[in-house]
């Protein structure tokens, strides 16, 4: 181990203080399992982060809408609540990577920072398989901050998938 180098398992102050948030966003994917959808869950925090501003997961099924996905949802809900289409300082937390369409919606909203817990090597608009969010021809960059909880969020969606 390096100097400075924490040892594995250790705590991590970059992921750690988001725990608390992508809990509630995993409480909001049960639902999305409930209405029979893939079980992503998001929340949109207030600049200083304790507030929740908007919260959703997925109801492709239950609406017919395919747009209907947690992270579009959540941020609708947090400008409704706001009043006001710019989410600056806001910070999204989602339990699965972002895909284009919601990357472009984070972007388009003006989050400062969207926080994830599951990779999507499939579909991922946020380093995976495209990296919408920081693309530098885009005037907003959120910042982002993977890995949060991820095997929490990566068991809920393998429990889904398996039992389909």
């Amino acid at each position: 181990m390096t100097p400075g180098q924490l040892p594995q398992g250790g705590p991590d102050p970059v992921r750690d203080r988001w725990r608390a948030a992508m809990r509630l966003a995993l409480a909001e994917a049960e639902l999305a399992v409930r209405g029979g959808d893939v079980p992503v869950g998001a929340v949109v925090l207030s600049p200083d982060g304790t507030t929740v501003l908007g919260a959703g997961h997925n109801e492709r099924e239950a609406t017919g809408d395919p747009t209907a996905h947690a992270e579009v949802l959540a941020i609708r809900r947090a400008a409704a609540r706001l009043g006001e289409w710019r989410l600056t300082g806001c910070t999204l937390v989602v339990t699965l990577e972002p895909c284009t369409m919601c990357a472009g919606a984070l972007v388009q909203s003006r989050v400062d920072r969207v926080v994830y817990g599951a990779r999507d090597e499939k579909a991922g608009a946020a380093g995976s398989l495209w990296d919408v969010v920081r693309d530098r021809r885009l005037n907003h960059r959120p910042e982002v901050i993977e890995g949060v909880l991820a095997a929490d969020c990566a068991r809920l969606l393998t429990e889904f998938f398996r039992d389909r």
